[in-house]
């Protein structure tokens, strides 16, 4: 193992910049979980108090309830679109290079620029979507101040951005299934809806459960999408929207520890979090693979 020291010494930058600015962030973050500081003064050790406050934090919890239900109203129709969009993307002939670039476009497109953009399109007085339902007699809506509504818009919101990459993954696992399979299926009388239900779904079942747990971590990690939405910041700390009904966890993390000076509950934040996101990953896995033949 010695006699390979050069090579070692040669990808060792890597790892030690992963270390210093990734690995060993993390478990400082858990160090402040349990102590009390504003990023200047001494520490003071705190022991579980933050977490306690955490518990009784109704903020907090109203953050996990919009979370959560931003992350259902996205994830579910992300991953059913791309998996029928990738089907049938698969059954085309022509301009299928064309499609896949025009559908993965908006994941590449900055998250900061579709944001302002949903921003005015949702607008609740001169936006697009009210400009059209005005000119069929509806009155506007109130899409970025109704509670729901302002969830409703972040989630169409992640759902244009990742539709398209789950597409493409989905797109990659639909080429490496036999023709044969569904030639197979069509001699037995099978239609279209019969084949992708009863065919390419369970076939798909490992790339699914990949997309799942992908879409799982991803989806609750909302920050940016609110925070551009209702110009978030130091000089306005609106956050969320109106009644704070956008307020995300990774949201209420960075008002607690970048605004309000508060390290140490942020930190507390963060973890708790992590450890929701590790609960529904496991209950998600558990729900996907439920049925799979051993």
């Amino acid at each position: 193992m010695l006699s390979y020291w050069r090579q070692y010494l040669a990808i060792s930058p890597f790892y030690l910049i992963f270390t210093v600015f990734s690995f060993g962030p993390v478990f400082y973050s858990l160090y402040l979980a349990f102590q009390r500081y504003d990023g200047l003064g001494t520490k003071q050790f705190v022991g579980l108090q933050q977490f306690e406050f955490l518990w009784n934090d109704p903020v907090f919890w109203l953050s996990i309830r919009n979370t959560l239900v931003i992350w259902v109203l996205s994830t579910v129709p992300t991953l059913f679109g791309a998996l029928v969009l990738a089907t049938l993307l698969h059954s085309v002939r022509r301009f299928k290079g064309f499609y896949r670039i025009a559908l993965y476009v908006p994941n590449v497109t900055s998250i900061v620029a579709v944001a302002i953009f949903f921003g005015a399109v949702f607008s609740n007085d001169f936006g697009l979507v009210n400009a059209i339902l005005g000119m069929v007699g509806i009155d506007p809506v109130p899409w970025l101040s109704d509670p729901w509504l302002i969830k409703v818009v972040i989630a169409l919101l992640m759902t244009w951005m990742w539709t398209g990459y789950n597409m493409i993954i989905y797109l990659a696992g639909l080429q490496a299934i036999p023709q044969s399979v569904y030639e197979a299926a069509r001699m037995d009388g099978a239609g279209p809806v019969r084949t992708f239900f009863q065919i390419t779904i369970p076939i798909m079942r490992p790339i699914i459960l990949f997309t799942v747990v992908i879409s799982t971590i991803n989806g609750l990690q909302s920050f940016s999408e609110p925070q551009v939405l209702f110009a978030s910041n130091a000089a306005n700390q609106n956050l969320g929207g109106p009644g704070q009904a956008g307020l995300t966890t990774l949201l209420y993390f960075y008002q607690s520890a970048f605004l309000d000076n508060d390290y140490g509950y942020g930190a507390a934040i963060v973890w708790a979090f992590f450890v929701l996101i590790i609960v529904l990953v496991a209950v998600n896995w558990r729900i996907v693979q439920r049925g799979r033949k051993p």
